[in-house]
């Protein structure tokens, strides 16, 4: 045994096994305890992402394999991978000596080392220590390296795997692990990347294909090279009729089969989602990496991604889908330098069931592709959001009916304003710039008073600065807070500036959604979510976040809120063209951001909260004298550039459902108004009171740094 050792250790470097003293079936006693990795080892899987129908989004994983028993494997495969492999492993344990000697021979009557003598068990042992290296070159270099301290420590891993467990388990795990080449770890990856079916239903000659891929993936590649697979699968056939496992007649027929592949190219990632999903499934992957209900810290969250084996049922509406993403590709082309972007949400739950773009979710440029999420903040993998325009001002007349102000309260709106001094959080907020800053509104025509239904229906700007004077920013930043804007889309604080009443701060489609969908709800806000639950391949249940819901407003507010944002959408309203089929009750807001370079219309139904955002991609394309859809606009407001997209998102998705009303709030119109060329001299009739402009709108000091003041219907 010393002479074997020896000569081993020269020309094959494997373990001095008899120097050792280690027979076939000696004990391990003295060895360490081995990690758990080896007795059932935390193999990555595939992950499968469903919508709330159970159909599937797309299948993401680090390494596409599918961990299977024993009973669900080919009895074909598992004979046919001992025969080529290991064919004494029933016989021998964690080695073999007839085959350490037998490769001596070989290796001495051919001068090379052409034939190794490791066990199935030592490569099962290999290919583990491969797989926990992961992606780490260096780590997977050194798993590899053909070291006598490696081969040593394999060995006694191997030696006390065989005590451990049976030949038979041992074996299952072998053929989990696995690689088959073109992408395809395991017997169940490869029979599904080869031949399009179960592993359980090759027939013999495919088992011998898949089983003589493991000596070289690359070279015996059936589809790269079908006829070398084919003279390997007869090798393999060869040795399975040599251990006399198969007659010579189904030998025979075995190695007559043609190669019968039935390739099927790896679907891996967001990029191969269903019918546009494949934002949304981003969106989930960005909320399985960030919320610590996955792990501790991003490390520990990015394991448990790329560890994969999951189900991941989801909020996603397969016809809400398919309804918000026909909307933004009928009105918009993925050519125009505009796109749009809708997100739906239902009320009272924070269910996100919807999430469309114009541009298709992929990497190539050169076909207006995109992997940024338009719908969603920075860090959910979206960019840094767009300014909402007027559908923001919402939000104040929720602050405002909360302060106690009726919804009658008036003012004196004139046609511009200096922003006038505020209150803030912790301080005063004024208006030093030279010559001061100040907001018009968005005709010459548009002259107060007003009160609050009108100025909703006609987006008046200087009315809801006025408003604002009153309440406080910090009480406009506290309801934006209730309502899940706690930070502009980038990440960076909301500033507390006037401005914030012409929606100057960037949001995201997907917050304003779960803004309104609040409304429609009666107050409660429900933080958006996207998963309902999560299981293990073998069923078992994975804790997720829970749905956050709090009461933001009142009941009675939120019904003044439905009166005077149904109002919008009927006659003299900035949306009242954009009814929906069947006169179905709705609620929403038209907004523009300055120089056009937002629209947007946000809107809802009792059970759906819609947004819809237009504009460029990165917020630099002024919507002035331009072409979308193929027709030429002169300019675009919320109305007739996102609103007929929601109209029609809305209508394919409503379709069907029961007409629901809103509750409403009585509120009396107001008196007649004085003569409409009558000067407003700044002052609201029940609240503070404001100078008359003093210049044109230029530094924005009443706005977020660098930010425009203008805002629009």
């Amino acid at each position: 045994m010393s002479v074997v050792s020896g000569a081993l250790l020269a020309g094959m470097a494997l373990p001095a096994v008899g120097a050792l003293g280690l027979t076939a079936k000696n004990t391990a006693e003295g060895f360490e305890d081995i990690p758990d990795d080896f007795r059932t080892p935390p193999l990555t899987q595939v992950t499968q992402v469903f919508d709330a129908s159970g159909g599937l989004i797309a299948r993401v994983y680090e390494r596409d394999r599918t961990v299977i028993t024993a009973e669900q494997m080919s009895p074909y495969m598992r004979q046919a991978q001992v025969d080529i492999e290991d064919a004494r492993f029933y016989e021998h344990g964690a080695v073999d000596l007839k085959g350490v000697l037998r490769a001596l021979s070989k290796n001495a009557e051919s001068g090379t080392a052409s034939e190794g003598a490791s066990t199935l068990t030592q490569q099962y042992v290999k290919n583990v220590n491969v797989e926990k290296a992961g992606d780490d070159k260096a780590a997977v270099q050194e798993a590899m390296r053909k070291t006598l301290g490696r081969k040593i420590q394999e060995l006694k891993v191997a030696i006390r795997l065989e005590e451990e467990l049976t030949k038979d388990q041992i074996l299952t795990n072998y053929l989990n692990i696995t690689y088959f080449g073109n992408g395809a770890y395991g017997v169940e990856a490869a029979s599904q990347r080869y031949f399009s079916k179960s592993n359980k239903d090759l027939t013999m000659a495919e088992a011998a294909t898949l089983a003589g891929l493991v000596q070289n993936p690359s070279k015996y590649d059936p589809k790269a090279h079908p006829q070398a697979a084919v003279n390997r699968r007869n090798v393999v056939i060869d040795k399975m009729l040599e251990n006399k496992h198969i007659t010579e007649e189904q030998a025979k027929e075995a190695k007559a089969a043609p190669l019968g592949l039935k390739f099927k190219d790896p679907q891996n990632g967001c990029i191969t989602a269903q019918a546009g999903m494949g934002f949304f499934c981003d969106y989930v992957r960005q909320v399985v990496k960030r919320d610590p209900v996955f792990g501790a810290n991003a490390a520990e969250r990015k394991k448990f991604w790329d560890q994969g084996g999951l189900n991941i049922h989801t909020t996603l509406d397969p016809g809400k889908q398919a309804a918000a993403q026909n909307a933004v590709s009928s009105n918009v082309r993925v050519t125009d330098s505009v796109s749009a972007a809708a997100s739906m949400v239902e009320p009272g739950t924070g269910k996100i069931l919807a999430m469309a773009q114009t541009r298709p979710y992929g990497i190539d440029r050169a076909r207006n592709q995109t992997v940024v999420n338009l719908n969603v903040d920075a860090a959910m993998g979206g960019g840094n959001g767009f300014q909402p325009g007027s559908t923001f001002k919402p939000i104040i007349a929720a602050a405002a009916m909360e302060a106690g102000l009726p919804p009658t309260q008036e003012y004196s709106s004139p046609n511009r304003i200096e922003y006038p001094t505020m209150k803030t959080c912790d301080g005063i907020w004024k208006n030093t710039g030279r010559p001061k800053t100040t907001v018009p509104n968005e005709s010459a025509s548009e002259k107060g008073p007003y009160q609050l239904k009108e100025a909703m229906a006609l987006s008046v700007n200087t009315y809801f600065v006025q408003m604002e004077q009153e309440i406080g920013l910090c009480a406009v930043k506290q309801m934006s807070n209730k309502l899940g804007i706690t930070a502009r889309a980038s990440g960076e604080p909301l500033e507390e500036v006037p401005a914030m009443a012409l929606g100057v701060e960037e949001v995201s489609p997907l917050t304003m959604a779960g803004v309104y969908a609040a409304f429609a709800a009666g107050g409660k806000y429900c933080a958006p979510v996207a998963i309902t639950r999560i299981t293990t391949i073998d069923g078992k249940d994975v804790p997720t976040p829970q749905a956050r819901c709090e009461t933001a407003f009142s009941e009675s507010t939120s019904h003044v809120l439905n009166t005077i944002l149904n109002g919008v959408t009927e006659s003299g309203g900035t949306g009242a063209a954009l009814h929906l089929e069947g006169d179905r009750q709705i609620a929403g807001k038209t907004g523009t951001s300055d120089k056009k370079k937002a629209a947007w219309f946000t809107g809802y139904t009792p059970q759906l909260a819609t947004a819809v955002w237009l504009g460029g991609p990165n917020g630099g394309v002024e919507m002035r004298n331009i072409t979308i859809n193929g027709k030429y606009r002169a300019e675009v407001f919320g109305a007739d550039g996102p609103g007929p997209i929601w109209r029609d998102a809305m209508n394919q998705a409503l379709r069907g459902a029961p007409k629901q009303s809103m509750p409403m709030a009585d509120i009396p119109d107001p008196a007649p108004k004085p003569d409409p060329d009558a000067t407003g001299t700044g002052a609201p009739s029940n609240g503070p009171s404001n100078g008359p402009s003093q210049g044109a709108s230029n530094a924005p000091s009443g706005a977020p740094s660098g930010k425009p003041t203008g805002s629009h219907r």
